[in-house]
């Protein structure tokens, strides 16, 4: 998620309409490192100025680049190839543009799955090993998600932060709106998405963050670009590089990872695992009845996941708290029990 401020050329007014308190500085002030306040300097609108993070640092036919989100990079699709890209972004700089990073070079266009976009780095601006503030280096190598497993993230807002992967192949629905601030709102769908279910792993600006596991060495898996205030939606990595690496000059991108150690779970980081079986039938089920519950009103997201007590496996359906509809729900499928979230509507922030 991107967050705006109040822009008067005037007079500048920085407030935020979507995030807390600013309290991690590191995450917000001029940084080498990722995982911070970045973004395109033409993100801006009469009244407002957006900015995200600055999420990772990939490689492509020998030339370095910055991953973030297409909503960050490239302004919903309107960027051209070229635009500057800041650190910090707008926001932490008064509305102003901060130091050029990076030149906004491609993104895979709305609607694909994914949100997702790269910036040629220019030489000297950002740390070259793609270290990244909270977390230090990582792997190249990339980790699939699973229910349960434990991950953390760093992000312009809520610095860096861990929890466990709520849910995976979730569909879901998430709101953007067409400039910054203002204009005309619209809801993509996505299928095949990652979600956390925490009030404090992410809010508004931390959009584009890297989500790696929780541990040293850690593994990237996948790329923030949406929540709510109880979750928060990731694109799974694989597929964001894949449909990268599909454009022109990005052919075998990858992560910039000086880390090649064993995945050692750090301090605190407890993942839980499901019987492979149990997630196996539940995964069925979720396909059989997926379309007939994201039809119901009120229904944000459907995805496979586990009960509160994780216990066993269950179709996770996320429900819009703020809606007047109220779904009519089982409490299970074919034996396979139903858990629903309440939430607000997810938002691309």
């Amino acid at each position: 998620m991107k967050i705006k401020s109040l822009y008067l050329p005037s007079l500048v007014i920085v407030f935020s309409l979507c995030a807390p308190a600013l309290t991690h500085g590191q995450y917000q002030t001029r940084n080498l490192h990722f995982g911070v306040s970045g973004g395109n300097i033409n993100d801006i609108s009469r009244l407002y100025c957006c900015s995200g993070t600055l999420g990772s640092l990939v490689t492509a036919g020998g030339t370095q680049y910055i991953l973030s989100n297409n909503h960050v990079l490239a302004r919903q699709d309107q960027a051209a190839a070229g635009e500057d890209i800041s650190q910090p972004g707008l926001i932490d700089n008064g509305c102003q543009p901060a130091t050029i990073v990076a030149d906004y070079s491609k993104a895979v266009t709305l609607g694909q799955n994914v949100d997702c976009a790269v910036a040629a780095l220019r030489s000297g601006q950002m740390d070259s090993t793609g270290y990244i503030e909270g977390e230090g280096v990582i792997s190249s190598s990339v980790t699939s998600p699973s229910v349960g497993l434990a991950v953390q993230k760093s992000g312009r807002t809520t610095g860096h932060t861990t929890g466990n992967i709520s849910s995976i192949n979730t569909s879901v629905s998430v709101q953007y709106q067409i400039q910054c601030g203002k204009g005309r709102k619209y809801t993509l769908s996505y299928t095949n998405q990652v979600v956390i279910n925490s009030s404090n792993f992410s809010t508004g600006g931390d959009s584009g963050s890297l989500i790696v596991t929780n541990a040293s060495c850690a593994h990237p898996v996948a790329l923030l670009f949406a929540g709510s205030s109880s979750s928060t939606i990731a694109n799974p990595i694989g597929e964001v590089l894949t449909k990268l690496g599909a454009l022109p000059g990005l052919s075998g991108i990858s992560f910039v990872g000086g880390c090649t150690g064993a995945e050692v779970p750090n301090p605190g980081a407890q993942s839980f695992q499901l019987p492979q079986q149990a997630l196996d039938r539940a995964s069925t089920v979720l396909e059989q009845n997926r379309h007939d519950l994201m039809s119901r009103p009120a229904v944000l997201g459907v995805g496979l996941g586990a009960l509160e007590d994780r216990s066993q496996p269950a179709v996770v359906v996320y429900v819009d708290q703020t809606s007047q509809a109220k779904p009519q729900l089982p409490a299970q499928i074919d034996g396979v029990p139903v858990s629903v979230i309440m939430t607000d509507p997810f938002i691309a922030y």
